[in-house]
């Protein structure tokens, strides 16, 4: 499976805002945005100063990127989920983003199992989880309302979950999802409305973008 492997806070510094790729990490003080707010490259710190307006061709790129970039998707398989959010009823943008909040790594991240969804990636292809009962190692499965993940016994012993599950009552959990920390188990309880998920998305500029 292809992804990318280079640094994450490159990533940032492109589109000029924390991404949070790197989950709690995002907020050291040691942050790459912090300390150069500006693009990476020979020519990032001279792009600051560039005046004029940006195109609405380069504003629809960078809203994709970004959210490509947040989700850890490639751009064939974000392309594809596209097509498919085309096909459902409702809004194309919105349809989009129930996708990607949809994919199981996203939701190993939201239930406070992983501090970023890079991590998340990183546990289930792994096979910590159970989804409905089996093991699954196949990160960008789509979960769907009733859907039940679960950590494995055996990787319950393991140093990581004993830690993850002392703060797992801690964890601020969206409404569409339900967890058990006891049993360190979590449910889909139905799909996210757009106030759901993150309302600094632009998610129209994306449509334009792929409408040209």
């Amino acid at each position: 499976m292809a992804r990318y492997l280079g640094p994450v806070c490159k990533l940032c510094r492109r589109e000029g805002e924390k991404l949070f790729l790197k989950g709690e990490r995002c907020f050291s003080a040691k942050c790459a945005l912090e300390q150069r707010a500006y693009a990476p490259g020979m020519h990032g710190r001279e792009s600051q100063f560039r005046r004029g307006r940006a195109s609405d061709y380069s504003q629809q790129l960078r809203e994709k990127q970004k959210v490509r970039r947040i989700y850890g998707v490639l751009e064939r398989q974000f392309r594809r989920y596209y097509r498919e959010a085309l096909q459902r009823k409702g809004l194309t943008g919105e349809n989009l983003l129930i996708i990607l909040e949809s994919r199981l790594d996203n939701v190993v991240h939201r239930l406070g199992f992983a501090s970023s969804r890079a991590q998340a990636r990183q546990l289930v292809r792994h096979g910590h989880f159970a989804l409905n009962g089996r093991r699954v190692t196949i990160p960008s499965v789509l979960v769907k309302p009733g859907d039940e993940m679960t950590v494995l016994p055996q990787s319950r012993k393991l140093k990581y979950f004993k830690d993850v599950a002392k703060v797992l009552d801690e964890k601020n959990v969206p409404s569409w999802l339900s967890l058990d920390p006891l049993n360190m188990t979590g449910r889909v309880l139905n799909m996210p409305t757009r106030q759901e998920i993150d309302s600094a998305i632009k998610e129209q500029l994306i449509v334009e973008y792929y409408s040209r």
